[in-house]
C-alpha cells in the first residue's frame, strides 16, 4: 500500500497550504482515531507540540477528529517530541502525536504519530491510516463521543524521567552549561532538568512568542550560543532544535560537534562498559567516513541505514541494537527513549565530563573526520531535478573524477523542497570543485 500524505517524519508542510490545513489535520485525527479504536474500549491519544503559532490550530482540528470517532483525548501543551514517545507508554494510551516541523522554520508546521509502544508508526500503518481518510471515516455515535482534557503535569513527568538518565551519584556542580532550546519545544523541561542536576544554566531561545522557533537560534544556527559559551567562559554549550528530538554540542571555545561527534564517543563509552548491544552502532549514510574508520579501530562496527532516524531506529529493532543517529543530532538510545532525544543525549555528554574530569574539547573530537561538504539546492514545486539528463550527467562525471578517493551521496529531501548534495574526499579542492558542479546543474533545471 503506497503513502502520498507522510513522508519521512510525518506530514509535514507549509502552513494552511495542503496538507497542513486545518481540514487535513481533522480528518487526519479522525482516520488515525479510527485506525487505533477497533472496538468499544476506552482509547486514549496524548497530543503535544512545539511552540509554533499554528500548532493551537492543528491541535484544536485534531482534537475535534480523534472526538469525533470516540477518542479521548489528552492535551500535554508545549511538549519535546521525545517526551510524546515516552508519555504515550507510560500514560498507556493507543496513540502519541507530535504536532512540529522540527527545525523547520515558524511558517512551516507536521503531524507525527507513535504507536502504543512510543515508536514512530510503520511505513504500513501510515498508508492505512492515509486510505482511511481518503475513503472516508465512519463516526462515533453521539453517546460514544470522546472527551478532551488537559494535562498539567506531563512536562514535569517528562523532566523526572530524563533526569533518571543521568547516574544518581553524579551531580553537575561546578559545570556552567549554556543551553540554547531554540524558542521551541524544550523551553521549559531541558533548563529545568540541567539545574535540578547542579549545573549554572545559561539559558538562550527560551521566550517563543510562537514565530521565533528555530529563528538565528538552536542546532541549526548555533552561533549565538557559541558567542555566548566565549562570554560567559562557560563549560560547553548545549543546542537543541525546535522538537529537541537532535543536539549538537559546542566545547569551552564555542567549536561545533556535530552527530557523529556524540555518538562516536557514546559509542565508545559504552563499548568499554559492556553497555553496547551487538557491538555496533547504527547511523545513516550521511555519517563520516572517519566515524567508520574510528569505530572499526575499536571492533566495533557501523551500520549504515538511509537517511531518516525512523529507518535507524528499525534497524535498531531489527538487529537489537541500543545506539543509533544520524550526523545532525539525532543520537536514538532505546535504552532510554523511542526516538531520539537531544537533552537526554546531552545528559550522556556530560555523565563523560563528570567521570573523566575532561574538558568538552577533549570529547567533542574523538575522531578526525574525513572532508565533508553537503550543500542544499532548493526546487520549485513540481519539478524533478534529479531526473534531468544534466544532473544526471554531473553526478557521473563527478563519481568519475572521484573514483576510488572519495563518495557522493544526492537526495531529494524527505521534508523540505531541497536537493541535497553531499560528498566526502581526502582531496577536498576537488570534492568542493565536483559539488558545485553538480549544484550548478540542479539549480539549472530547479
Amino acid at each position: 500500500m503506497s503513502r502520498s500524505l507522510f513522508g519521512t517524519d510525518g506530514v509535514r508542510g507549509l502552513t494552511n497550504t495542503y496538507p497542513m490545513t486545518a481540514e487535513l489535520a481533522m480528518k487526519l485525527g479522525a482516520a488515525a482515531g479510527r485506525y487505533f479504536r477497533r472496538d468499544q474500549q476506552d482509547h486514549r491519544v496524548v497530543i503535544g507540540k512545539d511552540t509554533r503559532l499554528s500548532g493551537y490550530m492543528l491541535e484544536n482540528a485534531l482534537t475535534a477528529g480523534f472526538t469525533s470517532t470516540g477518542m479521548n483525548v489528552f492535551l500535554l501543551g508545549p511538549m519535546p517530541t521525545p517526551a510524546i514517545g515516552y508519555l504515550t507508554r507510560s500514560m498507556r494510551a493507543d496513540v502519541g502525536v507530535m504536532i512540529s516541523a522540527s527545525h523547520n522554520p515558524a511558517y512551516d508546521n507536521g503531524i507525527k504519530f507513535f504507536g502504543p509502544d512510543g515508536f514512530k508508526l510503520s511505513d504500513e500503518a501510515e498508508a492505512e491510516i492515509e486510505r482511511l481518510l481518503n475513503e472516508g471515516v465512519t463516526l462515533a455515535a453521539p453517546e460514544n463521543i470522546g472527551r478532551a482534557k488537559r494535562v498539567d503535569d506531563a512536562l514535569g513527568r517528562y523532566v523526572e524521567y530524563a533526569k533518571t538518565t543521568f547516574p544518581r551519584g553524579l551531580r553537575l556542580d561546578g559545570l556552567r552549561v549554556v543551553l540554547d532550546c531554540a524558542n521551541g519545544a524544550a523551553y521549559k523541561a531541558a533548563p529545568n532538568v540541567l539545574w535540578e542536576l547542579g549545573a549554572e544554566v545559561v539559558a538562550l531561545g527560551v521566550a517563543p512568542n510562537g514565530r521565533n522557533i528555530n529563528e538565528d537560534c538552536g542546532s541549526t544556527a548555533p552561533e549565538a550560543a557559541a558567542r555566548k559559551v566565549r562570554e560567559t567562559r562557560a563549560n560547553l554549550g548545549i543546542c537543541l532544535d525546535g522538537d529537541a528530538d537532535r543536539v549538537i554540542i559546542l566545547d569551552e571555545t564555542g567549536k561545533v560537534a556535530d552527530g557523529d561527534q556524540i555518538m562516536g564517543l557514546i559509542a565508545s563509552m559504552w563499548a568499554k562498559e559492556g553497555l553496547l548491544q551487538g557491538n555496533a552502532l547504527v547511523a545513516t549514510v550521511m555519517s563520516n567516513l572517519g566515524l567508520e574508520r574510528y569505530l572499526n579501530q575499536q571492533g566495533i562496527a557501523l551500520e549504515r541505514t538511509a537517511v531518516g532516524d525512523r529507518y535507524v531506529v528499525e534497524r535498531m529493532r531489527e538487529g537489537g541494537f541500543n545506539l543509533g543517529g544520524e550526523q545532525s543530532g539525532h543520537i536514538v538510545m532505546t535504552d532510554y527513549a523511542t526516538t531520539g532525544d537531544g537533552l537526554i543525549a546531552a545528559l550522556q555528554f556530560l555523565r563523560a565530563m563528570v567521570e573523566t574530569g575532561k574538558k568538552a574539547s577533549e570529547l567533542t573530537q574523538v575522531f578526525d573526520p574525513v572532508p565533508q561538504i553537503l550543500r542544499n539546492v532548493r526546487f520549485a514545486k513540481g519539478k524533478l531535478p534529479l531526473e534531468t539528463d544534466c544532473v544526471q550527467a554531473a553526478i557521473a562525471d563527478g563519481e568519475k573524477r572521484l573514483g576510488m578517493t572519495g563518495r557522493l551521496l544526492i537526495r531529494k529531501s524527505g521534508t523540505e523542497p531541497l536537493i541535497r548534495v553531499m560528498g566526502e574526499a581526502e582531496d577536498e579542492a576537488l570534492l568542493d570543485a565536483i559539488i558545485t558542479s553538480i549544484c550548478e546543474a540542479v539549480e539549472s533545471v530547479a
